[in-house]
Formats: structure tokens, C-alpha cells, sequence
């Protein structure tokens, strides 16, 4: 595996309780996780200039390894994220599996060991931790659009994403996290969960040469 992006010192709570007093949830995880954020778009495979097929390959690999212990981990929850009828369960790692399926894709190593995550995370840690999931689907939209014509005839299936694109989810999302996270100890957790979620992927993200 090619060496990965350097990981950020892990916040203190009290930092996570700085960030979170005086402020709502959304505007929070944005100022908590910004420098991870902007670290991962400079070390994601697709975001060289000329991307290829497989530089699209490595990218699947790296979110495939990073949602497949995330999905079975929140699946194992009846609250929180799991239980919002407004945003009902989607299968992206069957997306990441059909274009890895795609003739012309280049193969990639299987599967790493799953990561483990807390079996006693409250609401609030998964909300940050679904903040960070729901929001890689803006940047997949995107890269859709920067990269469908160039990779055509893939389908790009996974940034494409739901028809219609992310919007319509997104606002739903934003709008139940702020019904459920609004204590500054809920949004600190939060916080912490989705500071996890960007250091779970930052591990797997390689650095580009």
C-alpha cells in the first residue's frame, strides 16, 4: 500500500467544546474539521490533474475500504442517522462494486482489514460521523462533473450518485442533524465523531507523488 497522508493530531475535548459553544451543529463540524478536509481534496487519487481510469480505480479501493467497516458499524444502530426516515439507506459500496466491475478497470488489492469503531458511540458521534459520509457525496457530484466526459464510456456510478444529484439529501440531512445535535455537549460530540470519520479516510488516502 503507498504511503498515506500524515494524520492531524487528534482534538482535545476541549477544543471540541470551544468549537461547539455559542455555535450550531453544521456551522461546528465545518470549523472542526476544515484542516482535515482541506488536507484529503489535495490527497485524493482523482485530484490529480489528469486523471485516469486508474486513478479512479485507487480512489473506489480507498472509499470502498474506508464505508465498508463504516456501514456494518452504523447498520448495528436503531437511532440517530439509522433511524431519520428522511434519509433512507443507500448501498454506495454495491456502486463502488459495479464500476470496479467495469471492463477496462484496472484491478485493485482487496480489502483491508475492517477498522473498528466504538460499539457504545451515542447519536451525536454518528451524526458527525454521517456529516462526513453525507458530504463526500458533494464533492463525488463534482469530480462527476470534472471527469465524466474525460472517463466516458464509464459510468462513474458512484460520483454520480442518486439521480437528481445530493442536493435534495443533503438539505434533509442538514436539517435532521440540527433537530438532533444541538447541546454543546452533543455538538462537540459530533464533532469528534466526524474529526474520526476524516482520520479513518485520511489513513487510507495516498500521498501523491
Amino acid at each position: 500500500m503507498a504511503d498515506s497522508l500524515p494524520i492531524l493530531p487528534e482534538p482535545s475535548m476541549n477544543q471540541l467544546n470551544n468549537t461547539a459553544r455559542g455555535t450550531d451543529a453544521l456551522a461546528a463540524l465545518r470549523t472542526a474539521t476544515a484542516a482535515r478536509h482541506e488536507q484529503l481534496d489535495s490527497g485524493l487519487p482523482l485530484s490529480t490533474p489528469a486523471a485516469s481510469l486508474d486513478h479512479y480505480a485507487a480512489h473506489l479501493a480507498m472509499v470502498r475500504d474506508w464505508l465498508a467497516p463504516l456501514d456494518t458499524w452504523l447498520n448495528g444502530f436503531a437511532d440517530g442517522p439509522q433511524a431519520e426516515p428522511a434519509l433512507p439507506a443507500i448501498d454506495r459500496l454495491t456502486l463502488i462494486q459495479a464500476d470496479l466491475a467495469e471492463p477496462g478497470m484496472p484491478e485493485v488489492a482487496p480489502m483491508h482489514p475492517a477498522a473498528s469503531w466504538p460499539l457504545d458511540a451515542s447519536a451525536a458521534y454518528r451524526w458527525g460521523v454521517a456529516y462526513v459520509i453525507e458530504g463526500s457525496q458533494l464533492g463525488g457530484a463534482v469530480l462527476y462533473k470534472q471527469l465524466h466526459e474525460r472517463l466516458a464510456p464509464h459510468p462513474l456510478r458512484y460520483l454520480c450518485g442518486e439521480a437528481g444529484g445530493p442536493g435534495p439529501r443533503w438539505r434533509a440531512f442538514m436539517a435532521a442533524l440540527r433537530s438532533h445535535v444541538q447541546t454543546p455537549e452533543q455538538i462537540a460530540d459530533a464533532c469528534a465523531g466526524a474529526c474520526a470519520a476524516f482520520d479513518a479516510i485520511l489513513a487510507l488516502a495516498p500521498l501523491q507523488k
